[in-house]
């Protein structure tokens, strides 16, 4: 349960640039977006067409959509299996014949019970992360980085398991009225303590983070960065080829942990000037808070997934309380209820996740505008995402609603189209938390 917590927060707090996977260019894409790079087909000085969707992007994005739907019905199936055979009460009573004390049946439980769903979820993960991406071109990864990372995630989630688990359960039996109160608020620190570690801690264990190769550049993003007012930041260029030939940037960390991560690829890929003003969106994330306020954000719709099961489990364990073997919520063996009653709740509130998220998103794009004034680089800088990640610019209304963290890539060349306010003398909304050099200061 805490994982998932975790998983859930940490997806949708961490501010990615991009709003596809890890994905690699299809060839006519990428030609397109490099003549327009070059000028062919516009003018120089004039709007940036969004380009139209190649059939290999149109195949990806469909074949994604029924993966999506299979991942969320399989996230209700693998739970109510667990839980209706009453799996889940004979993992139990397995760990209490090796642990003495509760809290390490809770860690000996959630160890069995991690590694088995890691296995049950190996072929689906394989085809989709593996045979699908290399299908379509769209990635470098060998199946032993793949496999190792997948081992790799597994036995971080363990040891976040052992550490954290206890904790919901030790609150489930103290306040069994009051728990989700508790368990929502403890989120917080929980969420910013993942944000401080997981920079130093966690992500190196899947690629190599270091400094930037290309020093003219790191210059030029250090001058915007205290153009920005951003002190102790540091940017760190990330081996992302090894896994994958598409391009992302984004925001992680908290106090000194806090960083700016490029992918190898995406320096490869984009110019300086497109560069910089990705570099201006990730920095809009620092100024405007946005981790500090996601993190808020998110461990309050947390609490109120927690209060719909508090709400709810009690009618389930008195209805099947003999399949499930157990009855109480503070019984280990109520994991996979937990997770299948949370699994729903979140179905609920994802449209109002998203739309937050994409909120934040759109409002770092204005940032990173307004700091380089740049629209060309800028709608480029989109065009060659979509190119580069298959993505398709202008997905379906329910895809919007339930799967579009960012705004959608058409939206945002368009946006950088047509925003631009310095242009004409017009207040523009974050020159105020820029710091200015004396002419630009008299100017405004």
């Amino acid at each position: 349960m805490l994982i998932r917590f975790f998983v859930l927060a940490l997806l949708l707090t961490g501010s990615v640039l991009a709003q596809t996977p890890v994905h690699a260019p299809d060839s006519s894409a990428s030609t397109s977006a490099a003549a327009m790079a070059a000028g062919g087909g516009e003018q120089s000085s004039g709007p940036i067409a969004v380009p139209v969707m190649s059939e290999k992007a149109q195949s990806y994005y469909s074949s994604g959509n029924v993966l999506w739907f299979v991942n969320l019905l399989w996230g209700f199936l693998i739970p109510a299996l667990f839980l209706f055979t009453g799996f889940s009460a004979r993992i139990r009573t397995w760990a209490q014949r090796f642990g003495k004390k509760w809290f390490l049946v809770i860690g000996l439980y959630f160890i069995i019970f991690a590694v088995l769903n890691f296995i049950i979820d190996l072929p689906l993960s394989y085809y989709q992360d593996y045979v699908r991406q290399h299908a379509y071109d769209l990635s470098n990864q060998t199946l032993s980085k793949w496999f190792g990372d997948g081992v790799k995630s597994l036995l971080v989630g363990m040891v976040m398991g052992v550490l954290f688990m206890w904790v919901p359960y030790l609150l489930l039996k103290k306040s069994p009225t009051r728990w989700w109160l508790y368990v929502g608020l403890l989120m917080i620190p929980f969420l910013f303590f993942i944000m401080l570690v997981n920079p130093i801690w966690v992500d190196p264990l899947f690629n190599d983070f270091g400094p930037m190769h290309n020093k003219k550049l790191e210059a030029q993003i250090l001058a915007l960065a205290d153009k920005a007012g951003i002190s102790g930041g540091r940017v760190f260029e990330v081996n992302k080829s090894v896994d994958t030939k598409t391009v992302n940037a984004y925001v992680t960390g908290f106090w000194n942990t806090k960083r700016i991560v490029l992918w190898d690829t995406i320096i490869a890929k984009l110019d300086e000037q497109e560069l910089l003003f990705v570099m201006g969106h990730e920095m809009g994330h620092y100024v405007l808070h946005h981790v500090i306020k996601s993190i808020l954000f998110f461990a309050l719709l947390i609490m109120l997934s927690l209060y719909g099961i508090y709400r709810t489990a009690g009618l389930l364990l008195h209805k099947h309380q003999a399949r499930f073997g157990f009855d109480r919520l503070d019984d280990v063996a109520s994991v996979p209820l937990m997770l299948l009653l949370f699994s729903f709740f979140t179905f609920i509130i994802t449209p109002m996740a998203i739309a937050f998220t994409r909120y934040q998103e759109h409002e770092s794009d204005r940032f990173g505008l307004e700091i380089t004034q740049q629209n060309r680089p800028a709608a480029m800088a989109f065009v060659k995402l979509q190119a580069e990640n298959l993505a398709n610019p202008r997905p379906g209304l329910l895809y919007k609603i339930w799967r579009a963290s960012h705004p959608t890539l058409g939206e945002r060349i368009d946006f950088c189209n047509t925003y631009h306010p310095w242009a004409s003398g017009q207040p523009m909304k974050y020159v105020a938390l820029f710091k200015l050099g004396p002419a630009q200061n008299a100017v405004k």
